[in-house]
């Protein structure tokens, strides 16, 4: 047992001694950047120093600060026509002929008093009977009334309303403040302004991803893009039946591990982050522990992985942080120092030493 013990205490001392010596090779320089860059050419990952070169082809790749415009939407608003639909209420106005015009009163409303468009898309009319209104414009109904009633009315003229649209709404759903229906009325609606017409977006509302479901479909809207650089081209006229939901925005976020003060999820305000705010917002570097020369950012997917490896020992590189954008889902890594790193080593080893001289010492004084 003893000769067993002290060959335990031997194997702990090597294993110390490799960790301890001058020259160990722990060791610092298979981390040192020459042999991860060879290491990245070997694996299926690319390792690229943060340089004002990189910064610029990344920006050149995501560049779409000019606004755009959306001449097919332009075109929809400005041939748009309302088209009445069941459950309208319609009021008509004949001049000289108040028998033939419903008046409201006092304390009862038009849409009260109107003429309700039934199921089949029809409403009656004194004098012509039954109207065929489901499906048209306000100009072609009062073209088609007014046809019919000149047989019993000399010369007629008249004007029609929609008194109350109830036949075709939008649905607004997810991250905003008032989330429920919006009705379509003879004035177009956008997705920007329904938005709008439902209080706004929440601040927990992601809007880069704007979902606008149609007929079983769903399409996505960079919301965002549109309020600030206007790109029109994330807006669509919305029609009767459509489903506009905004996400939540905890997928905009960016996670700082290693040796940083703070580590933990980072939420990217309204979808944006740069790295020098990401290190700031976590406290920055440990100033015992971290390596200021190895601060990696992994991006992409599991097949694509993507590193970029920035030194922020000089000011200037922090300058190249400012610029370095960060996208979604983003790991922000601070490696650890090599006295660190054998700090950590000795902390783990060290109690499973002690047990040992322990235990021998126990074993020692009762042989004695």
């Amino acid at each position: 047992m003893k000769h067993a013990m002290r060959w335990l205490l031997l194997g702990a001392a090597l294993l110390l001694q490799a960790c301890a010596l001058p020259g160990q090779r722990f060791d610092d320089d298979r981390y040192r950047h020459a042999n991860a860059e060879e290491d990245a050419r070997a694996g299926a990952y690319s390792l690229l120093r943060i340089t004002p070169r990189v910064l610029r082809e990344l920006a050149a790749a995501s560049d779409t600060a000019r606004p755009v415009a959306n001449e097919s939407l332009a075109e929809e608003l400005r041939g748009y026509r309302y088209r009445v639909g069941p459950q309208d209420i319609l009021t008509f106005t004949v001049w000289d002929h108040p028998e033939l015009t419903i008046p409201a009163g006092e304390f009862r409303s038009a849409d009260i008093q109107g003429h309700l468009v039934n199921a089949e898309g029809k409403i009656f009319f004194p004098y012509i009977g039954e109207v065929d209104v489901g499906g048209k414009t306000l100009a072609e109904i009062r073209t088609d009334v007014t046809r019919r009633l000149a047989r019993f009315i000399q010369n007629p003229q008249l004007d029609v309303r929609v008194a109350a649209f109830r036949s075709k709404k939008v649905n607004i759903t997810g991250e905003v403040n008032n989330p429920g229906v919006v009705p379509i009325t003879d004035t177009p609606i956008t997705l920007v302004e329904a938005l709008a017409l439902a209080g706004g977006h929440a601040p927990t509302a992601a809007l880069q991803q704007v979902q606008v479901i149609r007929d079983g479909a769903s399409q996505v809207f960079n919301v965002q893009a549109l309020l600030e650089r206007g790109d029109m081209s994330q807006n669509l006229l919305l029609q009767d039946g459509d489903v506009v939901y905004v996400p939540e925005n905890s997928w905009y976020a960016v996670h700082m591990i290693g040796e940083v003060r703070e580590p933990g999820a980072i939420a990217m305000a309204r979808g944006r982050l740069n790295l020098a705010e990401a290190l700031t917002r976590a406290g920055g570097l440990d100033q015992v522990t971290a390596d200021p020369e190895r601060v990696f950012v992994f991006r992409g997917t599991y097949d694509e992985p993507h590193v970029y490896w920035l030194d922020v020992r000089s000011p200037d590189a922090m300058l190249l942080a400012t610029q370095f954008q960060m996208q979604p889902q983003d790991v922000v890594f601070v490696a650890s120092s090599g006295l660190a790193r054998w700090n950590r080593v000795i902390s783990q080893i060290l109690p499973t030493v002690q047990t040992l001289w322990q235990t021998q010492s126990f074993i020692d004084r009762v042989n004695e």
